[in-house]
């Protein structure tokens, strides 16, 4: 694929991903409000552009194996435990932002709990098996993932474990 192309196609995805996520957060809050029919023209718009990026995505990469798949998603969390956080975290902390340095820091210690569990996946796929785990629980707030039950209260925010997300 010809260098432009491909960088059109990286921004595109990169806008696509995060006009669905933009959209599925102002969902939430239209139906705070009360705006149901709102709320759901915002899904619905949202899963359209999802439906873009996964193209786009595709465009680019293709699709690959779960094995390799654990492997990207290994490589990026542990980029942003190693370099992405701390020096972002590091920026907002000099400029004194202290609602970035807390988003910084919950998405730090989830993501060195992702990392681990999706190397254990690896091991899992390396194996030919599908991984052998039970309820997945994340905390609504700050993103913490605890395999198994909920804490009572979340150990990086502090919020009730009646926020825990169950999956």
């Amino acid at each position: 694929m010809h260098s432009m192309t491909t960088d059109n196609l990286k921004a595109a995805f990169s806008g696509e991903s995060q006009a669905h996520m933009k959209y599925l957060i102002f969902a939430d809050k239209a139906e705070e409000e009360s705006f149901n029919n709102i709320a759901r023209l915002f899904k619905a718009i949202a899963f359209a552009e999802r439906i873009h990026a996964t193209n786009h995505f595709n465009a680019l990469h293709g699709k690959d194996l779960t094995f390799n798949n654990l492997g990207a998603a290994i490589e990026g969390e542990t980029y942003e435990v190693a370099e992405m956080y701390p020096a972002f975290k590091a920026v907002a902390e000099m400029q004194k932002e202290t609602n970035a340095i807390i988003s910084m820091h919950y998405a730090f210690e989830a993501e060195k709990i992702h990392a681990a569990l999706y190397a254990k996946a690896k091991d899992a796929v390396k194996s030919t098996k599908d991984l052998d785990i039970g309820e997945i629980n994340i905390c609504s707030v700050c993103g913490h993932t605890v395999v198994g039950k909920a804490p009572e209260k979340c150990p990086t925010c502090g919020v009730e474990g009646t926020k825990f997300k169950n999956f």
